[in-house]
């Protein structure tokens, strides 16, 4: 292990929660900008001070130890952060925040000039041995004491020694009560976990492990964080500028970070995480402009998915940086020609069927804008696919998944080939149909019960090559039957009509026939050759390529 190795793994400790909220009020821990506003309730925050009371267990929190600069409150439950003189390494909070603004809340809240109304107005009441909130400014009486004295021991205990004075049987109890909270809070710990310097774009995924939360940090919010100024915040930008102008053609559900690598390319860099890295060394207008550029490309982009490949959602495009790549051609290229927007197509069918983006790399990334940037300029007449296209054997070996980029491009072609209900002989509503999510669009032509009947493995049944677009309504039609016994009904009830919607499936004649024949792996061999066949002609790729 290298001594960079290990200067880098995450460094645990246990310190009390009153240093921990104390170094927050001082300054020496902050709380960058992409932390969510404050948002627990006042019952959660009651139950937080319950836990800590019963001396239970309230979670680890994760700090990051930094030399970057990034943008962070100015307040902390409404309590002012202290100013401190710019120095490095910075502790970020990362993971933590509504539990230490709890703390932080009621151990320093004002009581002389504070909200009488306010979450952090709470008491710990000696006889009930509860946590409530106050809504007065007013002294409780002697058995309730505010959480806000326990930083001030002097405070405290002058409390403590009224409350012995209290011409009361139980005055003892309650000052042993008292007593024990304090030495309680001032003793309780908490595991901190502290991630070294290292790069912002290795924190997101290391927090993503470590946390308990469920919450996603991703390098989105680290680089709202690094970018924030009055004048621009990144998360509002492409949440509520871009995405939200894509909510009416239903591509909202883009990736954020798939977005932020094309205001980076907008910006003059590229689509990799140094390059993400280097937006914090712009100005909020030069972000703007990257911001305004990205969203007119996006809205172009989108239409030529809709428009010249047949996709009615992002959720059916193959890989999420196919739609970055086009964002930047179209970016660069805002009205192609005929014979470029040709060539732009090729591109999308040839990087998915090769499955070009499964590991897209640094060195990809780089090579696909320089790339971009000659075809832009009209230096190249195509836009480069370092890739192969795969044997046949794609379409019988894979097997239909909602995450499977080969499974989509099946969807995209049925919808771009104009597919038809075999047994309605209607057109397929591609908006519901490739709406991935209802999958009950999608029909095994040789039906799943009887190849399980027939002994058939779960893979062999879901391969692409046994898959069409139907309706539920035909789909429950068709039930169990054999190929043979629903296929004819088919054939019969259109006539000389069911060999242009056999067509319209990728279902050739020797296909249909060996369905006919109920031979199932005959049958799989020649649709995956058809369908093999057509897409290396959407990307202009031939057989011996």
């Amino acid at each position: 292990m290298t001594k960079e190795t290990i200067k880098r793994d995450p460094k645990p400790s246990v310190e009390r929660v009153e240093n921990l909220a104390q170094r927050i009020v001082e300054g020496d821990i902050l709380l960058p900008k992409f932390q969510r506003d404050f948002v627990w309730s006042r019952d959660q925050i009651i139950e937080l001070f319950d836990s800590i009371s019963k001396n239970y267990p309230i979670g680890s929190i994760l700090l990051w130890l930094s030399k970057q600069k990034l943008r962070s409150e100015k307040n902390i439950a409404d309590l002012p952060v202290a100013d401190r003189e710019e120095e490095y390494p910075v502790n970020y909070l990362l993971d933590g925040q509504q539990r230490l603004s709890t703390i932080c809340g009621a151990l320093f809240w004002s009581s002389k000039e504070g909200d009488p109304g306010s979450v952090w107005n709470i008491v710990y009441d000696l006889r009930g041995r509860h946590f409530s909130h106050l809504d007065t400014l007013d002294d409780p009486p002697l058995h309730q004491i505010r959480l806000n004295k326990i930083p001030n021991a002097a405070a405290y205990f002058s409390q403590v020694a009224a409350i012995k004075g209290m011409e009361a049987k139980d005055s003892s109890a309650l000052a042993d009560e008292a007593e024990r909270i304090f030495a309680l809070f001032k003793d309780y710990s908490i595991a901190s976990v502290t991630l070294h310097d290292m790069p912002i774009e290795d924190v997101a995924p290391i927090f993503e492990r470590i946390n308990s939360t469920g919450t996603k940090l991703t390098i989105v919010d680290l680089m709202r964080a690094a970018t924030w100024s009055s004048d621009f915040d990144l998360v509002d930008t492409i949440e509520n500028d871009i995405l939200d102008e894509l909510s009416e053609k239903n591509f909202a559900s883009v990736e954020r970070k798939a977005v932020l690598r094309s205001i980076s390319a907008a910006a003059g860099g590229g689509f990799s995480a140094e390059s993400i890295d280097n937006l914090r060394k712009l100005g909020a207008k030069e972000l703007r402009d990257a911001a305004s550029a990205t969203q007119a490309a996006y809205k172009l982009a989108v239409d030529f998915l809709k428009n010249e490949i047949g996709a009615p959602n992002a959720e059916i495009i193959p890989y999420v940086n196919q739609i970055v790549v086009l964002a930047e051609i179209f970016r660069r290229l805002p009205s192609p020609t005929a014979a470029q927007l040709s060539k732009i197509k090729i591109w999308f069918w040839r990087t998915t069927l090769s499955g070009y983006f499964s590991g897209w790399n640094t060195g990809q990334m780089a090579s696909d804008l320089t790339s971009i940037e000659d075809f832009s300029a009209g230096k190249s007449q195509e836009i480069v696919v370092s890739a192969a296209p795969p044997s046949s054997n794609i379409w019988i070996s894979r097997t239909f998944r909602s995450n499977n980029a080969h499974s989509k491009m099946l969807g995209l072609m049925l919808s771009h080939h104009g597919t038809l209900d075999l047994v309605s002989g209607q057109k397929i509503s591609l908006e519901k149909a490739l709406a991935w999510q209802n999958q009950r669009e999608y029909h095994h032509i040789f039906p799943q019960a009887y190849l399980k009947s027939e002994s058939i493995s779960p893979n062999r049944i879901n391969s692409l090559a046994n898959f069409a677009l139907l309706s539920s309504t035909s789909n429950k039609s068709i039930s169990d039957r054999k190929p043979a016994d629903y296929l004819l009904d088919c054939m019969k009830g259109h006539g000389d009509e069911f060999e242009h919607i056999a067509k319209a499936n990728f279902l050739s004649k020797n296909a249909l026939q060996a369905a006919l024949d109920n031979d199932f792996e005959e049958f799989l061999k020649i649709r995956a050759e058809t369908l093999q066949k057509h897409s290396l002609k959407l990307c202009s790729w031939t057989d011996d390529t």
